[in-house]
């Protein structure tokens, strides 16, 4: 009979060694070889190998419509594309005590008014559950608490429920492997038996995962690769304002976001985002541009804010909040170039407000508007959206759903927008309602925002 033996697996891409290493030869981290004990397979008996499958022509592959259903949170809701999909896996990440599992427990306790829901709790026992949904005044009797550790012995309580929650992938273990639970074969191994119970049975799996001090979900990358939807919660433990962001979505848009606000009866979803995203000073102070971002199906207004101090050094500092570093590094090299804002000497400092990370193009407008703004210490009317596309050569390209940014900005109360001309045709609807001012190089949005 064989025996036993053991390798060492990176835990951040799943590099597997035969000897344990200091640092890991596929990503470069150090410390994340872990040893994993290989157990040798079991022989097949004789007549019991399965029936290869067939391959079907695509004219004859059979469409199937998932039907979704409500969890209850509008806005959890938006960010899985409309509702949860039968059969599903979803894994929420995020810091400890960020409210993961306050989340999830209202979610069963919604969908057990109509359905039989399992709350698995490797992380707490039952009745510290309980008190939970005590404090959130939650209460039925479809709801089932399990306090278990083993998978196998879980599994027996899969058969009669429709929505299971499991807290948390590294807390559960299986008995095929004899590594510890939380050890990157571990928690592949659980994510694979978890994802087969899933198909076959039509059981939505709510699965809760920890994120490394680096931000990102902890075990190997194949467990991404598993999950039909995977979310990450975001913000600060001191902040009441949570956002919730659809990383990977196979049956929605990836690009969702959704703002969620921790109380002490629970987590509720925000839909007024202006008290988000948009602060009372605008107009104000100099330095800050409201620009509409487009995240998935939404519209958001974000305020984009800057700050200017003359460096202290001799080589001047740039930070960032929101907006990617290097691209706020290029578009001040094109004022410098381009537009003759001097700010070599200046250490910049620049916020998306509410915690929101702008990944699109289209801000790039907004964001040398505001550092003009700064520059020039003269702030922008509070009534003004700018967004669009820059290009090294000080050009403003155009961005995808112009028309619907413009709609944002006339819902909000805003009365002048500044966009790209190549937008202008697409946009000309909103005319005699809102004054656009079409530009296709960085320094006319400069003129117009500061004509003196």
């Amino acid at each position: 009979m064989p025996k036993a033996t053991t390798q060492f697996v990176c835990s951040e891409c799943g590099y597997t060694s035969p000897k344990w290493m200091g640092r890991c030869p596929d990503c470069g981290k150090f410390n994340t070889l872990v040893e994993e004990v290989i157990a040798p397979t079991p022989a097949k008996k004789a007549g019991t190998m399965s029936k290869p499958s067939r391959a079907l022509p695509l004219s004859k592959v059979t469409f199937e419509k998932y039907a979704r259903t409500s969890s209850g949170i509008s806005e959890l809701d938006i960010v899985l594309g409309g509702g949860i999909v039968r059969g599903s896996l979803v894994l929420v990440g995020g810091d400890p005590g960020i409210g993961k599992s306050t989340l999830l427990t209202q979610v069963a306790a919604h969908l057990a008014k109509e359905h039989r829901v399992l709350y698995l709790s490797a992380e707490e026992s039952c009745s510290q559950v309980k008190l939970r949904c005590e404090r959130l005044g939650l209460n039925s009797d479809n709801l089932l608490l399990l306090n278990e550790t083993n998978l196998e012995a879980a599994e027996e309580s899969f058969y009669d429920v429709e929505y299971v929650v499991v807290d948390s992938i590294q807390a559960i273990y299986t008995d095929s492997l004899t590594s510890a639970a939380g050890s990157v074969g571990q928690v592949r191994e659980c994510a694979s038996k978890l994802m087969r119970i899933a198909k076959s049975r039509g059981i939505t799996f709510f699965i809760v995962g920890h994120v490394t001090k680096e931000g990102t979900l902890a075990g190997p990358k194949v467990l991404e690769h598993i999950m039909d939807a995977v979310l990450y919660f975001e913000g600060e433990r001191t902040e009441n304002f949570k956002i919730l962001r659809a990383v990977k979505n196979r049956f929605g848009s990836v690009q969702e976001v959704g703002v969620f606000e921790m109380t002490g009866e629970g987590i509720f979803g925000v839909s007024d985002y202006s008290t988000l995203f948009l602060s009372d000073s605008r107009g104000v102070a100099a330095g800050a541009v409201v620009t509409p971002s487009e995240t998935g199906n939404r519209c958001m207004m974000v305020e984009i804010q800057t700050l200017m101090a003359k460096t202290a050094y001799g080589l001047p500092r740039r930070m960032s909040i929101g907006v990617d570093l290097n691209r706020l590094v290029v578009l001040i090299a094109v004022l410098e170039k381009r537009c003759g804002v001097a700010l070599g000497m200046q250490d910049v400092y620049l916020n998306a407000m509410g915690g929101i990370r702008l990944g699109e193009p289209s801000a790039d407008l907004a964001v040398c508007a505001a550092l003009a703004s700064a520059e020039r210490m003269t702030a922008v009317d509070k009534f003004t959206a700018v967004f669009g596309e820059v290009g090294l050569t000080g050009e403003v390209r155009g961005v995808s759903f112009a028309d619907k940014r413009v709609n944002e900005c006339l819902k909000m109360g805003f009365k002048r927008v500044i966009l790209p001309a190549k937008n202008m045709k697409a946009c000309e609807k909103f005319q005699n309602k809102i004054e656009l001012i079409p530009v296709t190089y960085v320094t006319q949005m400069i003129k117009a925002l500061f004509p003196c």
